[in-house]
């Protein structure tokens, strides 16, 4: 039977977030990318003395915007206090039933 002991404990948290960073790197990544397409591709189809500043023209930035920003949240807070303390509790708890079975 394997004993877990604190720094198996402490890698398997670190390697899970930096699993969450990376994903979200990913998706800042892809939507710096697409958002500059899509400038680029409303740019160019500007009517002659048509503003950019108009709201369809901003409209995939902000809402895809606020779904990073929410996983901004959920990739960065889980590192505070209560939910980290939650989340380190549910692991131990599910290791020890774990223990009790083998």
């Amino acid at each position: 039977m394997e004993t877990y002991d604190e720094n198996n404990i402490r890698y398997e948290q670190a390697r899970r977030q930096v699993e969450r960073l990376r994903g979200f790197y990913g998706h800042l990544f892809a939507y710096i990318g697409v958002n500059a397409m899509i400038v680029v591709y409303n740019i160019k189809h500007l009517e002659p003395g048509e503003s950019y500043f108009q709201f369809k023209n901003f409209f995939t930035a902000t809402f895809w915007g606020i779904g990073l920003v929410a996983h901004a949240i959920a990739v960065y807070l889980p590192n505070i206090g209560f939910i980290r303390e939650w989340e380190e509790k549910q692991i131990r708890k599910l290791m020890e039933k774990k223990e009790k079975k083998g």
